[in-house]
């Protein structure tokens, strides 16, 4: 079976600057998406959906929220051999460094892997955006008797450049890899891809980062301290020596890498039929809430995806998704955001009792355009924000400008009156 062949690796990231301040004093794979979930619930429910149930989340920076997240969701019977453990850098006899790199970040953690039955490891990213039958994909790899296979993505040359990309022959196995190549070169690199990608122009195959080894393999590059990262060494190096497989794949996929990226990626939630879409067979597991379901009164809601327990009196919700226990004001507007929701309920009586003027959420009379609002924030009223590409890159201490995006830190509080435009 494949649940006792397979053995899953998380690869948390580093530092997550690219998100700040998402990732302030979060990993990344612990940041929210889509009002409900976390970005590591995307590779555990695609493991979970392909019967892969033992899996390792690495992580090295603010794993506190990440550790606690786990820790509350994924709950396997006693009588099973199911795990989601998260490995955060540990110094050990051997090493006293942080992880290095993706590769290093795998070979520091060997001794817990080694202690599992397995006959593939599979390494996947904790920051992309996708469904996929991993199962398939293993398959495709036993069948070949492949040693290495990696999950491959037809991409544009407009995005080719920012990627590892790489050539096959006749039977998918890849003859030659290059990392983020020179715009020059890529008329050398274009590959054999289905038709609707031709059409589109999607003429390169790029690395998705997600990687099968053979258990015997991994132990092997591993022996190696030299080599820290797998797209820029581990698979150059390796392509020539071991039969390495492409597998490749042409749903949506979406690497949560900027904050433009992930604003986009959530927004994209409340098209008709979206891009990555949760409606269907394709669970994605998240923590189980008990909470009340979301009152709305009085609101005009259009291409908006609403999470559980909200209490919202806008006028106006368009092209935004309102994360759980979101409280929105009256006769505000709120167009193109993604707010996260808050962590906990504001009681009557505590905001009687301590005299609380900007509660939780967004207040009365606000207008929020191009915004993304992080946890537990407090937004008072007649707040007016004006995102867009008209404003320039700043940042204070409650809210940070990136790509025309206002992103209000986790926690803020915004001052009645207050105006960003």
């Amino acid at each position: 079976m494949i649940n006792n062949e397979v053995l899953s690796i998380i690869l948390g990231g580093g530092q997550g600057s690219r998100l700040y301040p998402l990732t302030a004093d979060r990993s990344k794979p612990a940041v929210p998406i889509a009002g409900k979930y976390r970005l590591v619930d995307i590779p555990i429910s695609n493991c979970i959906n392909s019967s892969i149930k033992r899996m390792y989340v690495l992580t090295q920076f603010n794993s506190a929220s990440l550790n606690q997240h786990i820790k509350n969701t994924y709950h396997f019977s006693f009588f099973s051999s199911a795990f989601v453990d998260v490995l955060a850098a540990e110094q050990t006899m051997h090493s006293d460094k942080w992880f290095q790199g993706t590769a290093d970040a795998v070979r520091q953690s060997m001794h817990h892997f080694l202690q599992n039955d397995f006959k593939y490891a599979l390494i996947l990213s904790g920051d992309q955006l996708y469904n996929m039958d991993l199962e398939d994909m293993i398959e495709k790899h036993k069948k070949s008797n492949a040693e290495i296979s990696i999950a491959t993505y037809p991409v544009s040359a407009k995005d080719a450049t920012g990627f590892g990309l790489l050539k096959t022959d006749d039977e998918n196995v890849i003859t030659s890899f290059i990392e983020k190549p020179d715009s020059e070169l890529l008329p050398d690199w274009t590959s054999e891809v289905s038709d609707d990608m031709k059409k589109e122009g999607r003429n390169y195959l790029a690395s998705m980062g997600i990687y099968i080894f053979n258990r015997d393999l991994l132990i092997e590059l591993m022996n190696n301290p030299d080599t820290i990262d797998f797209g820029k060494e581990i698979i150059p190096q390796s392509i020539h020596k071991h039969k390495t497989l492409s597998y490749q794949y042409e749903g949506y996929w979406t690497d949560i890498g900027t904050i433009e990226s992930f604003f986009e990626a959530n927004l994209g939630l409340t098209e008709d039929i979206p891009k990555f879409n949760l409606y269907d067979d394709n669970r994605v597991y998240t923590r189980a809430r008990i909470l009340p379901t979301s009152k709305i009164s009085g609101t005009l809601l259009n291409k908006t995806v609403i999470a559980d327990g909200c209490i919202i009196h806008a006028a106006k919700i368009e092209k935004s998704v309102i994360g759980i226990r979101s409280r929105i004001g009256e006769n505000s507007t709120v167009l193109n955001t993604y707010m996260m929701g808050n962590d906990s309920y504001e009681s009557l009586k505590n905001i009687e009792k301590n005299k609380i003027e900007n509660l939780l959420g967004i207040g009365d009379r606000c207008y929020i355009n191009n915004c993304i609002v992080d946890k537990n924030c407090r937004i008072g009223d007649d707040v007016k924000i004006e995102g867009g590409k008209h404003l320039k890159d700043t940042e204070t201490e409650s809210y940070l400008i990136k790509d025309g995006i206002v992103v209000i830190k986790k926690g803020a509080t915004i001052d009645k009156g207050t105006i960003i435009k």
